[in-house]
């Protein structure tokens, strides 16, 4: 026979994860990122980027763009997590890249740029990034 504390104890473990898993616990945080990206000195116009959130299984899409004729891009998203967030900047380019695929470099945020509330309060900018270089874990991504 289960005793009544038993019964509280059951049912407020239910109650917070419930909550964890709906992002009732937790703290809005946002991030931006912002860069210029070029391809052998050439503004790489239309340029494929995603803002994502890191998790051990799958990660989180936060936003998603693409480059401006000038190769500038803006993206900037916000998630309920417990812990601070681990935002990342995927892009999707074929400089000097003939396959069928993309190219996948990736860029962690900095933590220092990840702010409370569903707006930024500041923006990460990458610089200008030439993708004619190779970056180590670069990758080939036919999904993206």
């Amino acid at each position: 026979m289960l005793s009544s504390t038993s019964i509280v104890l059951f049912f407020a473990t239910i109650s917070c994860c419930s909550a964890l898993l709906f992002g009732l616990i937790g703290s809005e945080q946002s991030v931006a990122v912002t860069g210029k990206l070029t391809c052998n000195g050439e503004p790489a116009a239309h340029v494929r980027v995603k803002l994502y959130e890191k998790e051990t299984t799958l990660d989180v899409l936060l936003d998603e763009g693409t480059t401006d004729e000038n190769g500038e891009f803006k993206l900037q998203g916000h998630k309920v997590e417990v812990s601070t967030i681990d935002p990342k900047l995927n892009i999707y380019h074929k400089c000097n890249y003939k396959g069928i695929c993309y190219q996948k470099s990736s860029l962690t945020i900095p933590d220092n740029f990840v702010t409370e509330g569903e707006v930024p309060q500041k923006t990460f900018n990458v610089g200008i990034i030439n993708l004619a270089n190779k970056f180590s874990g670069d990758s080939t991504d036919c999904l993206n």
